[in-house]
Order: C-alpha cells, then structure tokens, then sequence
C-alpha cells in the first residue's frame, strides 16, 4: 500500500492523499523525499490545474513519526541537518509551488503537519478538528515550518502556541489565519468543490504569476518593487492568456481556460 495516493480529475484536479492511517499519516523521510517529487512533478505539469491535499482515515496528520524521530536522535549533528533539510526543502517545494493548493482538513492537524497546512495557499477545515503546535512537549522546536505558521498565524499568536504546545480548534484556528474556512463535517466536500471551481475559473498563467506576486511584493515598498509591478501587469496584458481574458469578459463567454 502506497503512502501517498495521487489522482486527477478531468478538470486538472490532483488529490495528494497521505495514506498512512494506522499511525494517523505521520510522514518520515521517504514519505517526506515522495512529497517533494509529488510537489516539484505536479508543479511542472501543465496539464495539473489544481493540488489537493489530504489525509487518509480518521485524521488529517499527526506531523512527524516518532520513530523516525528516534532514530534521528541517534544521529550526528551533520546528519541530523541534512534530514532536516528534507523536511524544510519539502515544505519550501509546497509553499513555492505554481500550481494553486488547497489543503483540506478533516481531522486533527498536529506540529509538522500544521507546516503543511500553512505552506498551502488555501485550507479548510471540519469544525471539529484540533490543531497543535506540540514540539517542545519532546524537547524539540518546530523550526522548519516556522516561517510557514508565523506567516500564517502571526508572531504574537506562536508566541504561544510554540511555547504552550496546548490544543486549539478550527474556529480559533481561522481566527488566527491558519485556516480561511471552518465547516461541518458533512460540508466539507461540498466547500473543496466551491473552491476549486473558483480557482479554475482563473488563468493557469495567471494564478501562478499571482502568487509570485505575493512574495514579491511581501515587503517595505521600494521604487524597485514599483517598477516590478508595473512590468508584472504589462507582462499579464500583453500575454495570450491576458489578451482572452479580455476577450472573453467583452464576447461575453467563457475564457479558453474554462471547461
């Protein structure tokens, strides 16, 4: 049985599963190595429109395993930050990537895991699900997701949450940032769809540029980050995708990129 289940739909709609219920998809270093391929491979494909993430079984991931824990703990330092850089490469692959991703939540949501979570650009959760930051409680930091979850949730809220390691729910978690939508349970599938039918009705070109964007422009405004923007949109107007866009919206149909 596969650790990671991929499919896609006839709209470009790839589902990455983590499917390693039986120890609630903790991830180690193969699982995390597979994740970067997935990622890097997905991001590359043109034929992939959207990227769905998801656990397996009762719950969404429970961060990492903890026998691959112990086993790093016997490593050297110089070991120990090659394996760390694994997991910090996976989750800059998954935060960079061009394709739009939708994390979807359904159960509880431990330390690396949250990582996840917040490297994806949109995520949504059952109202039931716990999330933590449970790092310290095993002497440790949750130093490679660090950017992705401050950047999420904010430095005054991990002040927090990485010290205490103490559970917090859905609601709070979109109070925080982590999460853009909390539903039911029994919601949660017909919310993914709503989503993923509002990032098709986008320009693959476009929400890849759009997301560069983002992290181009996260920052003291500069006469360089101007002139970058102005060049950005130019660039987006004068490309094929920008010029039906237009098109389209004065025809009154339906851009190419819609099926």
């Amino acid at each position: 049985m596969s650790d990671i289940i991929t499919s896609i739909d006839p709209c470009g709609v790839v589902t990455v599963t983590l499917n390693r219920p039986e120890i609630h998809n903790a991830f180690n270093d193969t699982v995390i190595a597979d994740l970067t391929g997935i990622f890097q491979r997905l991001g590359n494909d043109p034929a992939v429109r959207v990227i769905v993430l998801r656990g397996a079984g009762k719950s969404f991931s429970a961060g990492g395993d903890l026998n691959w824990m112990r086993r790093m703990a016997s490593y050297s330092r110089e070991e120990n930050v090659a394996d760390a850089m694994g997991l910090a490469t996976m989750l800059r692959t998954l935060n960079e990537c061009p394709k739009p991703t939708l994390a979807v939540i359904h159960g509880h949501c431990f330390a690396g895991a949250v990582g996840l979570v917040a490297a994806c650009d949109i995520a949504i959760a059952a109202d039931a699900v716990q999330f933590a930051l449970t790092e310290v409680r095993l002497g440790l930091i949750p130093a490679t997701i660090g950017p992705y979850v401050v950047a999420a949730m904010g430095a005054r809220a991990c002040r927090r949450y990485f010290l205490t390691a103490e559970r917090f729910g859905a609601v709070e978690a979109h109070q925080l940032g982590l999460v853009h939508e909390v539903v039911g349970p029994d919601d949660l599938d017909a919310a993914t769809k709503r989503h993923i039918a509002n990032l098709l009705a986008g320009g693959p070109l476009a929400l890849a540029a759009a997301k560069g964007l983002i992290r181009a422009v996260d920052g003291p405004v500069t006469d360089a980050m101007v002139a970058d923007t102005a060049a950005r949109i130019a660039d987006a107007r004068a490309g094929d995708e920008g010029r039906e866009g237009l098109a389209s919206f004065f025809d009154k149909r339906k851009p190419g990129w819609v099926k």
